[in-house]
């Protein structure tokens, strides 16, 4: 039977692997010319007709408080632009400009680009192990989370 504190190893070695990409990640998409948190909505608006604000949240790695910060810096450079909502006249779209569009395509092919060399070499059945493991740790913590 494990002890209670035999799950440290796990926990230390997952924060150190997320922290290890988060600093390789950031270093690349600053040299891009973006914050990590401007890359991830550019990425996420990308190949898009937009998204309200709510979906953004949704699928961005960026905190409710934060999202509004981030969108409106990214509209003063003219990479994005709010827009009426077709439907609900109660929200609006977050989509890319043309400008935002033409930065998404320079920049989000050089980022994967980026983070394929760390994997030049990984088998697919490497891949699969590694998917395999970090899903199994993820239905831990989402039992956890009932």
């Amino acid at each position: 039977m494990s002890q209670p504190t035999d799950f440290l190893p796990t926990v230390q070695a997952l924060v150190q692997c997320y922290q290890a990409f988060a600093a390789y990640s950031a270093a690349d998409v600053r040299a891009l010319g973006l914050t990590p948190p401007q890359f991830d909505i550019v990425a996420t608006l990308g190949n898009t007709q937009g998204m309200t604000a709510t979906e953004l949240g949704e699928r961005t790695l960026i905190t409710k408080g934060t999202l509004t910060g981030v969108v409106d810096r990214l509209i003063e450079r003219g990479w994005v632009e709010r827009v009426a909502h077709g439907s609900d006249r109660r929200s609006q779209i977050i989509r890319l400009t043309k400008s935002g569009e033409a930065l998404f395509d320079q920049v989000f092919p050089a980022h994967m680009a980026h983070l394929a060399a760390c994997f030049a070499g990984t088998s697919a059945a490497g891949h699969q192990r590694w998917q395999t493991a970090l899903h199994a740790l993820e239905q831990v913590f989402r039992k956890g989370n009932v």
